[in-house]
């Protein structure tokens, strides 16, 4: 099935052909659907602190930054605005000329209010001789939708949403990026500087690190801090390869393999590769402007330090099994798996081995808020491959669609998961752990594309909060909404939050 030229072609890319075999044998036989316990909640998997709890853990976040642990803020960062501007793209190829459907009229009403309109309006006069007032008066919609848009015009759709002016400062309009350079010095920041990490696309780079460069010195005064901001691209080498429906080779027209990039799982390598004890990890389009931050600086602090204070039991526990636990001692640990770390042993007996390795191993607090009715995953009580039941994130394709007991847990659970993570990677020795062992290889799954007008099937490898930190110690902790403000269309930018 696999040529000399396939291999060579695979060698290239830094994977074994043993990989390729696993992938295509995966096409055959498809994911396994998830075994559900629970949907989590209050009480029974998530927590939700006092405000006397909270102010605690504010307390160990700065006791434990105080130590001059390194942290880092990971954000991934390299997801083209593509499908932000969906609704525009489609009014600027429509076979009418005004704006018609709600989404149109929306943004053409409220355009001044986007941080980027004096950006798009330098941009008219230049290219159309006419200001965006000049233009819409002129009933020339679709040229301002264009020169947003195109490549000779601002080409918002296709640079990184990250590079795009989301919100209006006295100063100037800020990126996502340079909020999240902001945040990095307001919560992340240890013994006066902030780590930040960025995971970019191969051709975007060079621009991010010319927007960082311009910027990040103008943060670091204002905050008192000096910045170390780094940046990673996804490896080749965690591409997958493409398949056709009948599960062979998917093939481009000169009988080259086709890859695909194995979706945002693929970034456990990156994040492995980040020298920290504590990392937080947070997506490039969740900020807000100054205004707001006051909210979500203090939840990262609450969820950081709900982090160090189970991991440090966690570490005083793994001290006591060296020496030798007595019984006693053995019942306390075994309480605190369960109880704290929310992860169950199948059967009644607990062994010192079951205790070390699930005290032994990476730890995540996660943020979750309360459903609102947004797309996406959830948090869940779920069987893992070893029979225990523990906490996990969990998409809506991992899920048997056919099972209406799992089906009502999905669509009836109380909260959603906004990607707020608070990742502690070392273990008790003060080693960095090597996270791909902690993968759940089972929990990919298999999506349809096209190429060329050809079907495919595409794999995407176990996402990086899903399946990629399957075994790892999950802690839920509910956030407010207020901390949660995606922008997922150009008109989430219109939002009060966004303003």
């Amino acid at each position: 099935m696999l040529s000399e030229n396939d291999l060579k072609q695979i060698a290239q890319r830094g994977i074994s052909e043993e990989k390729i075999k696993t992938q295509l044998h995966q096409f055959e036989t498809g994911f396994p659907f998830l075994k559900l316990e629970a949907a989590a909640a209050v009480g029974n998997g998530i927590i939700a602190p006092t405000d006397e709890q909270r102010k605690q853990y504010v307390n160990a976040w700065e006791a434990y930054k105080a130590e001059g642990k390194r942290v880092v803020k990971f954000v991934p960062a390299s997801g083209a605005a593509s499908r932000m501007f969906k609704n525009m793209f489609a009014f600027v190829d429509a076979d009418y000329d005004v704006p018609t459907t709600d989404f149109e009229k929306k943004y053409f009403a409220d355009i001044e209010k986007f941080a980027f309109y004096d950006a798009l309006d330098a941009i008219c006069k230049k290219n159309e001789g006419k200001s965006i007032k000049e233009l819409i008066a002129s009933k020339n919609y679709k040229a301002v939708a264009a020169n947003m848009l195109r490549p000779e015009g601002l080409n918002y759709g296709q640079l990184p949403k990250g590079m795009l002016l989301f919100h209006k400062y006295a100063e100037g309009a800020r990126t996502p990026m340079e909020e999240h350079l902001v945040e990095g010095a307001l919560y992340a920041a240890s013994k006066g500087e902030a780590h930040v990490h960025f995971t970019v696309s191969h051709e975007h780079m060079d621009f991010f690190k010319a927007k960082v460069a311009e910027k990040a010195d103008g943060f670091a005064q204002k905050y008192g801090i000096n910045y170390d901001i780094t940046f990673s691209e996804q490896k080749p080498s965690t591409d997958t390869i493409a398949a056709n429906p009948d599960n062979t080779p998917f093939r481009e027209a000169d009988g080259s393999l086709l890859f695909r990039p194995g979706g945002h799982g693929a970034l456990i390598e990156n994040l492995n590769e980040i020298d920290a004890d504590v990392i937080f990890i947070k997506n490039i389009d969740n900020v807000v402007p100054d205004r707001l931050k006051l909210e979500t600086t203090e939840w990262k602090q609450i969820i950081a330090g709900v982090l160090v204070t189970l991991q440090q039991k966690a570490f005083d526990y793994l001290h006591i099994l060296d020496q030798g636990a007595t019984e006693s001692q053995l019942k306390e640990i075994a309480q605190f798996v369960e109880q704290s770390l929310c992860t169950a042993p199948k059967g009644n007996k607990v062994d010192v081995n079951y205790l070390r390795n699930k005290l032994n191993r990476p730890m995540r607090v996660c943020g979750v808020v309360k459903n609102v009715g947004e797309p996406g995953g959830g948090p869940f009580l779920t069987y893992n491959q070893d029979g225990t039941v523990s906490l996990q994130i969990l998409e809506s394709s991992q899920i048997d669609t056919n099972n209406q007991e799992y089906m009502k847990m999905f669509t009836q659970g109380t909260h959603f998961n906004p990607v707020d993570l608070v990742c502690a990677v070392r273990d008790y020795k003060g080693q960095p752990f090597d996270l791909p062992k902690f993968v759940d290889k089972t929990t990919g799954f298999i999506s349809s594309k096209s190429k060329g007008g050809k079907e495919l099937k595409a794999l995407e490898l176990p996402g990086l909060w899903n399946g990629a930190m399957s075994n790892w110690s999950t802690i839920f902790v509910e956030v407010p909404l207020g901390t949660f403000n995606p922008v997922k269309t150009v008109n989430d930018l219109l939002r009060e939050q966004h303003q």
